[in-house]
This record gives structure tokens, C-alpha cells and sequence, in this order.
């Protein structure tokens, strides 16, 4: 960063934030609107179920309420998801926190303080209200933006990639509240014709010299700055020539163009600086994902330990060798490890080369087509949670003779080892399964499992374990 700003520019540029109305992709007032919705309604279900059962508003209730308020506020952003995206939200979030309160009321012994009735009822109207908050605030967003007054006008600087990225998701963020009018730039029309055609959604206002005098004559309140970090003059000059107005100005870096793993804002000894490839597992999030790992793979295993012990004692009957087959993989930071598996092959795919199975393959046993199939041959792999090798749910371990191959091919291979490898991941349950015979398809794992980093959270985790049961039962990529 220093290399392309001297420290007197970079600071000032650095220093600036998108408006949280972009960031959300909401106005503030709905952004208000969806933060007290879902905690209003399991509240006011509660309260009017009580009231209905008992005639009377006792005070335990009212502490309930206060104590589900607590866990539900801030309410999620919906307004834009698809109705299957809507649902599992919902269920997700109610499932829970309701299982936290019935662990707590069974643990405090105070359960038997609410009517039962009122309860049962409770744990279905819940979500059913939240659902039906959620699809009347769909109907009602655009009438409370026009209440909410006219749009922020806004303008971008630089009719280049990531100005077009920028005004593409203006556009598509319907809630904003922004109405982009277009774009200022000094470049000709020939360059201008080489950059993404969704910026002719929006018209080339006028040259940078004709910024402030437009500004100010059409009360703009929104300037996105979207040019080169390395054309310094023509970003003083700007900065200079705006000072004459009352506008906010948001500075979009062109690194913001490649691609951003875990992209944030951060502070190195009191220096702003941003990070372009990171870990989604830092502080909180990360002892939340080792919790999360313990109790998941501890659970697990103790379910199926009985299966296991099945297992190994019918691949000791179907082929002479020992039971497990371990193999070195890539850990957490490129950090070799031993990974380890139900044999299912008729010998160890060890050695200097290290062949994938194919379909049809000959050294896969009659039992171990079988655990393939059904990735029961992956059980033993949770061992390695344990062991905090491994992460219940995240990018697959490839062989090490495998990593060395594909990281001089595949651009951003590596980045994946910047989380623990998992048992399951994002790509598997996407159909990036089996055998990777060809460039494209193991660049299409690559690119499932960045996006998983990019996206993190306990919510995509639990979806990933629900592919994955429904794919141990049906899954034709496995062999």
C-alpha cells in the first residue's frame, strides 16, 4: 500500500467507509424495520398466547419475552432472499434459540412455571408470525421508501471495472434508497467502449473538471471515488475541487477488483489497512467453529461407534490388510498431516505416485465400493477433529503429490489451507465429488471451496451436514 500512496494521500483515502445503506443494501429505515421484526413477533406470539390461555399477562411471562428479545435482536436481512433461502432462515434461527431456552428451562427447573399448552403452541406460531412479518414488510418496502423521502443522489468517478461492478449492485439493491445518476470520467470514448457494458445503464454525466459545479447545482449527496489508486494527481485534484461541497465521499480502491478472500478493514499499530486474503476464523468466530467442531464430531462419534466397530471387523473378513488406511494431506497453513480412512482398496495408495480412484477402478474392494459409496469410509476422519487436524465442515484434504500439482495450475489454490480441511465441504455437496480428471473440474472445487471462505458461518455449516446426509443415500459421483 505504502509503494502505491505516499503516507500524506493514503491515509485520508484509506480512512473512508461505505455507507452502511450499501453495505446492507437497505435504507436505515428498513434496516430499523427488519432488526425489530423477528424479535416483535416471537415476543407478541408469546404475550397474546398467554394472555389467550391464562386470561392474564403473568410476570414470568414478560421475563420470557425479555430474555427471547434479547437472543432474536437484531433481526436478519430478508428483503432480498428467495422464499427456500426465507424458510430455512427462519427455521434455522427459531430452531435454536428455542433449543436454548428449553435448556435452559430444563436445567434452572423453572419449565414448569409456563403453561404447556401456551409453549407448545408457541413453537409454531413463532416462526409462522416472523414468516408472515417478513413477507408483509416485502409488500410495504417500497411505499415506506417513498415515505422515507427522496433518494440519495449519487455519482461515480471513474468509468471503469470496479465503477461497473459498483453501479451493477446499485442497481440491483433495490432498498437502498441511492439513485445513482451516472458517472464522471475524462477518458475517450474508445477506452470508454472497452469496459463492461452495464455502466450504459448509466449515462456519462461529464469530464472530472465538471464534477463540483454538477454537484452542487443537482444537490448530489454521494460521490464514489472509483479511480486508479495510482493516479494520484487526478485523486488530489478531485479531493480538492469537492471541498466547496457538502457531499460524502467513499473511495473504491481498483485492488477491490481481484479477488478478496475475507476482505476487511483493520488497524497494524495505529495504520489503517486492508486485508486482501485472510482466515474467516478469527477471535469469536474461530472459537466458535473449534466448539462447534468438538461437540459435532464428539456427538458423531459416539452415535457411530457401534457402525465403526461393524466396519472394521467386516474389512478384516473381506481382504488381508490392517483397517485404516492413513494418508499425508495438507493442514491448516500448508502444514502436513495424517488424515485418516476405512481402507477400501485391495492395497495403500502410498508410494512416490498416488493414483485417485476412478470409476471401475480394480484395487477398490467389494466392501469398500460400498463405503465409498456412502462415505462411510470418511467416519474415522472425525478422529482428526478431535485432534484438531481437521474441521467437521470445510475444503477436502487432497493428497500431498496432489497439492504440489495443482498449486502451480490453479491460481488461489492454497488460499483453502488457510482453514482446516473438513470431513465434508461446500464443493462436495455442490457435485464436486470423485475423481478431478481434468483441469476444469478440480478449478471448479477450487472455486466452491474459496466461495465457502468468503461466505463462513455456523448457518452454512449446518446446511453443508444436511447435503451431506441426504448425499450419503444418493450420490453418483461417488465410487
Amino acid at each position: 500500500m505504502s509503494e502505491m500512496n505516499p503516507p500524506h494521500v493514503a491515509a485520508p483515502l484509506l480512512q473512508a467507509r461505505q455507507p452502511q445503506v450499501l453495505a446492507w443494501g437497505r435504507s436505515p429505515v428498513l434496516g430499523g424495520l427488519e432488526a425489530a421484526l423477528e424479535p416483535l413477533a416471537a415476543v407478541c406470539t408469546l404475550w397474546a398466547l398467554a394472555w389467550w390461555q391464562e386470561g392474564a399477562l403473568r410476570p414470568a411471562y414478560l421475563v420470557l419475552g425479555l430474555i427471547v428479545f434479547s437472543l432474536a435482536f437484531p433481526g436478519s436481512s430478508q428483503l432480498r432472499s428467495s422464499s427456500g433461502q426465507l424458510l430455512f432462515n427462519l427455521g434455522w434461527g427459531w430452531a435454536w434459540r428455542s433449543a436454548l431456552l428449553l435448556l435452559m428451562g430444563l436445567s434452572t427447573q423453572l419449565l414448569g412455571v409456563f403453561s404447556a399448552p401456551v409453549l407448545l403452541h408457541w413453537l409454531w406460531l413463532a416462526p409462522v408470525a416472523q414468516l408472515g412479518a417478513h413477507l408483509l414488510l416485502r409488500r410495504a418496502a417500497p411505499r415506506l421508501l417513498k415515505w422515507q423521502g427522496p433518494l440519495s443522489r449519487a455519482v461515480i468517478v471513474g468509468f471503469n471495472a470496479q465503477g461497473a461492478s459498483l453501479a451493477e449492485r446499485l442497481r440491483d439493491a433495490s432498498y437502498s434508497g441511492i439513485e445513482l445518476l451516472g458517472f464522471f470520467d475524462d477518458r475517450s470514448a474508445e477506452r470508454r467502449s472497452q469496459i463492461p457494458g452495464q455502466t450504459l445503464n448509466h449515462p456519462l454525466i461529464g469530464g472530472l473538471q465538471e464534477l463540483s459545479a454538477y454537484v452542487k447545482t443537482h444537490r448530489v449527496q454521494l460521490i464514489y471515488l472509483s479511480l486508479p489508486m495510482a493516479s494520484r494527481p487526478r485523486i488530489l485534484a478531485v479531493l480538492d475541487a469537492l471541498k466547496d461541497t457538502t457531499a460524502s465521499i467513499y473511495f473504491v480502491p481498483d485492488m477491490l477488483i481481484t479477488d478478496l478472500i475475507q476482505g476487511r478493514s483493520d488497524t497494524v499499530c495505529g495504520v489503517t489497512v486492508l486485508s486482501v486474503c485472510d482466515t474467516p476464523f478469527r477471535g469469536s468466530a474461530g472459537w466458535l467453529k473449534r466448539l462447534s467442531d468438538v461437540l459435532l464430531a464428539s456427538v458423531i462419534l459416539l452415535l457411530v461407534l457401534p457402525v465403526m466397530l461393524i466396519i472394521a471387523l467386516l474389512i478384516k473378513l473381506d481382504s488381508p490388510g490392517p483397517v485404516f488406511f492413513s494418508q499425508r494431506r495438507y493442514g491448516l497453513d500448508g502444514q502436513q498431516i495424517w488424515v485418516y480412512k476405512f481402507r477400501s482398496m485391495a492395497q495403500s495408495a502410498g508410494g512416490t505416485h498416488i493414483a485417485q480412484a476412478k470409476r471401475g477402478d480394480p484395487r477398490i474392494t467389494r466392501l469398500g465400493a460400498l463405503l465409498r459409496r456412502t462415505s462411510l469410509d470418511e467416519l474415522p476422519q472425525f478422529f482428526n477433529v478431535l485432534q484438531g487436524r481437521m474441521s467437521v465442515v470445510g475444503p477436502r484434504p487432497h493428497a500431498v503429490e496432489h497439492n504440489e500439482l495443482y498449486r502451480q495450475l490453479i491460481k488461489g489454490y492454497m488460499v483453502r489451507h488457510k482453514v482446516r480441511p473438513g470431513v465434508t465441504g461446500w464443493a462436495q455437496v455442490n457435485g464436486q465429488r470423485g475423481e478431478t480428471d481434468t483441469l476444469d473440474k478440480m478449478q471448479a472445487r477450487i472455486d466452491f471451496d474459496l466461495d465457502y471462505l468468503r461466505h463462513w458461518s455456523l448457518r452454512l455449516d449446518f446446511l453443508i451436514i444436511l447435503k451431506t446426509i441426504r448425499l450419503v443415500f444418493k450420490d453418483s459421483q461417488a465410487y
